[in-house]
């Protein structure tokens, strides 16, 4: 897969993007509270989440589980962030899933990306809908899902995977 947008290229996960996302992980951009209660031994499991990353690119099917590809910035050719689909079982629906970096956010890339993507995802996919689903007390990501053009279509309760009580969660969409 690959996206050019202004700034950035969003492109399929390679292997040699483990350092990049170990030195992101690192940085706290996936901490545990973030990121689904993902472990701190990010060396052992990214490149293991990498590759899977990587067949579950080749599989294309949304429905499945989760697909991530890398957020790239054109100017440095670095990664500095990730975005994709992740499939919500509770929901019965596919949502969008994205971070970026601590070290490049409040640049718009976050925005730029999850909009580039929801475009794809809803021209290269046969559904009515891409979702998304944010913690209320995250104002930076709800701002986010909003620039990139999601319309928040409800708040309540929920307790999303990771989470060990129900928070308050702000759902958004974008559809075709």
């Amino acid at each position: 897969m690959y996206i050019e947008t202004e700034r950035l290229i969003i492109r399929s996960t390679e292997s040699s993007d483990a350092e990049a996302y170990i030195d992101m992980a690192s940085d706290g951009s996936l901490d545990e509270d973030i990121f689904c209660g993902c472990s701190r031994d990010y060396e052992e499991w990214i490149p293991g989440w990498i590759e899977e990353n990587i067949e579950l690119d080749k599989e294309d099917n949304p429905m499945k589980e989760s697909i991530a590809y890398t957020i790239v910035e054109k100017e440095s050719g670095a990664p500095v962030g990730s975005v994709g689909c992740s499939y919500y079982e509770d929901e019965k629906q596919v949502g969008l899933v994205y971070f970026i970096g601590a070290n490049n956010r409040g640049k718009g890339y976050a925005a730029e990306a999850a909009g580039a993507y929801a475009k794809y995802f809803l021209g290269h996919y046969e559904m009515p809908q891409l979702v998304v689903n944010i913690r209320n007390a995250n104002k930076a990501s709800c701002k986010t899902a909003e620039k990139a053009g999601f319309t928040l279509v409800d708040t309540r309760m929920y307790q999303d995977y990771g989470d060990k009580a129900e928070k308050l969660y702000n759902f958004y969409e974008m559809r075709r």
